[in-house]
């Protein structure tokens, strides 16, 4: 397997999703709670994008073993495409977790065993999402499931490994007595779950749009998404309703504190979003309506990075 071939295994094109929840994260802990690590951050860096991956190619292994359709099978997945033999595949992805693992453990050393719990359950529910005799993702749930862990999941930890100090949320686990305790500030908590909300609504709406483009597809191949149950036309309403969430909480956000007036320039790009989300209804089911996806993704949280950029700066 050459590098052109694992970089498309990967998909390594897709890794945006999960670098913005990254990158929001670190400059949030600067701006909000004034804390920062940058060698937690360059650990955690390196393996969230291991693992995401991993994740990544299990997807492709695991529809490639249960694709119903030869079409798909060996003309548009990487597996039967490139000829790549599954048991290697098989063996690359659990060295990979395997790395993964270690700078878990590493870290968790350096922050505190909450890094255990909160990094075990996103790492399940990455695992799980393509894995198993029924994955998350060709059940109604991936949406929910991809929006959380990546837009909470990654954001909440990193903040985590950035703000040692503060301890935001930190269990502390006596072995000897054999009690914990799991202590933070509320303040803190729900001021990241706030935060966190406009990277759930649009890495949610990635899935969605790409569960809208293939709902012929998916039904072939047995994969039943959210969108086979509400319908396209209801999906797409979700669809929009999502991105026009995530503004609505910036909004909130500012009112609250959250956040200071430089993010307002999230708002600019609204006028495009709407542009965006017109096109998207309209070329569904064409290929290029998942396009719409990746667009409104980079596009609202661009903004919001420059946003949170700016008021470091100010």
């Amino acid at each position: 397997m050459n590098l052109k071939v694992f970089l498309e295994l990967v998909e390594i094109r897709t890794k945006i999703a999960s670098l913005f929840p990254f990158l929001i994260a670190v400059v949030f802990s600067l701006t909000y709670f004034g804390e920062g690590n940058f060698l937690n951050t360059v650990l955690f860096f390196i393996g969230m994008l291991v693992f995401d991956m991993a994740t990544t190619a299990i997807n492709n292994l695991m529809d490639y073993q249960k694709a119903k359709s030869d079409v798909y099978k060996y003309q548009d997945n990487v597996i039967g495409k490139e000829g790549l033999d599954p048991k290697k595949v098989r063996t690359l992805i659990l060295s990979m977790l395997a790395f993964t693992l270690v700078i878990g453990l590493i870290l968790a050393l350096k922050t505190g065993w909450l890094l255990l719990v909160m990094g075990g359950i996103v790492c399940f529910i990455g695992v799980f999402y393509t894995f198993g005799p029924i994955p998350l993702s060709r059940m109604p749930l991936g949406e929910i499931f991809s929006g959380v862990t990546m837009g909470l999941g990654i954001f909440a930890i990193t903040v985590y490994i950035n703000t040692p100090l503060r301890k935001i949320f930190y269990l502390d686990i006596n072995f000897k007595a054999g009690v914990f305790a799991l202590t933070g500030s509320l303040w803190g908590v729900l001021a990241i779950l706030l935060a966190s909300l406009p990277l759930v609504f649009t890495i949610a709406n990635l899935m969605l749009a790409n569960n809208l483009r293939d709902l012929e597809a998916d039904i072939e191949n047995h994969r039943y998404t959210l969108v086979y149950y509400i319908g396209r036309e209801v999906g797409i309403i979700l669809f929009q309703t999502l991105m026009y969430s995530s503004y609505a909480v910036i909004l909130l956000g500012l009112i609250l504190g959250v956040f200071e007036w430089p993010i307002l320039i999230v708002f600019a790009t609204l006028p495009k979003i709407i542009k965006n989300l017109k096109e998207h209804k309209a070329s569904l089911p064409h290929p290029r309506s998942f396009g719409y996806g990746i667009k409104n993704l980079i596009l609202f949280n661009g903004a919001y990075l420059v946003g949170l950029l700016l008021t470091l700066i100010f």
